[in-house]
């Protein structure tokens, strides 16, 4: 088992979801992204996305544009998106890579799969990559035993759900709304039914179903991880880190973000 798969029976163990938190790796810097995933654990995370930071997102929000945006003009490269995964392996927490297909072809498919094995990481989130176009990194991934991690969403047809669930390992990303990463007043109502159709097409595997898009409280948390298996928060660590006057004020507030999240897992 990976490490992703380990964290996540063992929160299933508990009678729990888990919790996982996304920050993009160089925001503000490289070693404050890495002071960042720390307060993130500490407060609770049991997995940490990284985020690979890329000029052209068709998934994120304006939150997490800035703090990607801050991450390329503080120059991180793909090189330091697996300095962090290895500071976030070092906390006990299991660490995947959030990032679209493009940067992932052009640094060369089987060497990213090495390095961030290396690294320590446990496999990668490809919010743009489909299984019928993945057959390089099917590959890669199986040789380096990572985690496959494809999306699911509303708009997602029966045949297409078995399709994509068959092709993934560790978990199955749900997309709880038609749009873009961000806080959100409330849980998209779409999240649940696409859980429990997601979970028909996962009747036999019983791979786990965490759902993100649009989380942002303690009691948001609760309601998601009533039906799903894990929950999935990046604008609000995200914004946090950006209002702060400065990193350690930051800091306190990711940590107290991540507290008021897990609690709210464990509340079911």
């Amino acid at each position: 088992m990976t490490t992703l798969q380990n964290k996540l029976a063992q929160a299933r163990a508990q009678g729990r979801a888990a919790l996982i938190g996304y920050l993009p790796a160089g925001f503000p810097d490289v070693e404050s992204s890495i002071k960042v995933v720390r307060a993130m654990v500490e407060g609770g995370c049991d997995v940490i996305e990284v985020g690979l930071p890329y000029s052209d997102p068709m998934m994120d929000g304006p939150t997490i544009q800035r703090a990607a945006d801050a991450a390329l003009a503080a120059g991180t490269t793909t090189d330091d998106v697996f300095r962090v995964v290895e500071a976030t392996a070092e906390t006990g927490a299991a660490a995947v890579v959030m990032s679209y297909w493009n940067p992932i072809e052009r640094y060369g498919v089987e060497r990213f799969a090495g390095n961030l094995a290396k690294a320590g990481g446990a496999g990668v989130i490809t919010p743009d990559l489909i299984p019928e176009e993945a057959q390089e990194w099917i590959a890669a991934s199986d040789t380096a035993d990572l985690d496959r991690i494809f999306l699911v969403a509303p708009s997602s047809t029966d045949r297409r759900l078995e399709l994509t669930t068959r092709a993934c390992s560790g978990f199955v990303y749900a997309a709880s709304l038609m749009g873009v990463t961000g806080t959100r007043t409330q849980v998209a109502g779409t999240a649940a039914e696409l859980v429990r159709r997601t979970r028909e097409a996962t009747r036999e595997s019983g791979l786990p179903i965490c759902v993100g898009l649009g989380i942002s409280s303690g009691a948001q948390a609760a309601e998601v991880a009533a039906y799903a298996d894990g929950v999935i928060v990046g604008a609000g660590f995200c914004q946090r880190v950006l209002d702060a006057p400065d990193l350690e004020t930051g800091l306190i507030a990711v940590t107290s973000f991540a507290e008021e999240l897990a609690a709210g897992v464990r509340s079911r």
